[in-house]
């Protein structure tokens, strides 16, 4: 290995996959994976946000283990390996897009929360992830080399605190939608399968880092805190308030992040958890 600390950084000649990778934080991982040389691929469903044509494509639902193993076969043919794998994928309903109605507010909620959202939710964040690694993760482990990056957040570390997501002046209303003196009902708050779900991924992160680690592939997770992305005042307020350095991370403040934990940079680096949250975590 090259004593050259910039050296360590390079990804040239890499063949990264990315989940979700339409996304909005997808498309910054790419980007940073690009200008250090890898070749992203985005993986992402049909109708996914337009990509960037700097990227290549591929329509997948991580989901289902034969469209992943399509995946992989193409991916194969036109690069002949896959040397990073990032699970970036999830479902996340948007702060301030949500649907306002009654009855989507309630379903928001532990004690109404459907089971089919439940199910959807693990499905994409916490079993796509595991088929991606098995699938992908299991190409680099037969070839003796790989990095798997899961993407999980700071919720997997710490409880959401439901108090920055409420909204004031709203009409209060119970399940029958009557008037009532419950005021918590009809409160916005972060569903309970993304909590589950990013907690998830660092189970998944330790147990692939110990059973792969024999066949030189590491697996690291990295825990962002919240991105400006547009959300209202009133919930950026709220938030910023946690978060010691005062701010929301800037879109591109995790590309370096990705760079190093996806390069040679990190080589001494499996199983670890990498918290970058301004601090929100310490408090």
């Amino acid at each position: 290995m090259t004593n050259n600390v910039k050296e360590l950084f390079s990804l040239s000649g890499k063949t990264a996959l990315i989940t979700g990778g339409t996304g909005f934080l997808g498309k910054k991982h790419a980007e940073a994976l690009l200008e250090y040389g890898a070749t992203p691929i985005l993986l992402d469903i049909k109708g996914s946000t337009e990509h960037s044509l700097a990227f290549e494509f591929i329509e997948v639902d991580i989901t289902k283990p034969q469209e992943l193993k399509k995946a992989k076969d193409t991916v194969l043919s036109r690069y002949k390996k896959i040397d990073i794998l990032i699970n970036n994928a999830t479902n996340n309903p948007k702060v301030g897009q949500q649907k306002s109605d009654l009855t989507s507010q309630l379903e928001k909620r532990l004690e109404f929360f459907p089971l089919e959202t439940w199910n959807a939710d693990l499905a994409v964040g916490l079993t796509g992830a595991f088929l991606c690694s098995q699938i992908f993760g299991a190409e680099m482990a037969r070839v003796g080399s790989g990095v798997i990056l899961n993407i999980a957040s700071d919720l997997a570390l710490i409880g959401p605190d439901q108090r920055i997501y409420k909204k004031t002046g709203l009409p209060e209303y119970d399940q029958d939608g009557k008037a009532t003196k419950y005021k918590e009902i009809k409160q916005n708050v972060k569903p309970v399968s993304y909590s589950v779900v990013k907690s998830g991924l660092i189970g998944l992160t330790r147990y692939l880092a110990t059973y792969w680690a024999h066949r030189n592939v590491r697996v690291n997770a990295l825990c962002p805190g919240g991105v400006y992305e547009n959300q209202p005042a009133d919930f950026v307020e709220r938030l910023t308030n946690l978060i010691p350095l005062g701010r929301m991370a800037n879109p591109d403040e995790y590309k370096a992040a990705i760079v190093f934990l996806c390069s040679d940079a990190s080589s001494y680096m499996t199983g670890s958890i990498l918290s970058i949250d301004g601090g929100r975590t310490c408090w």
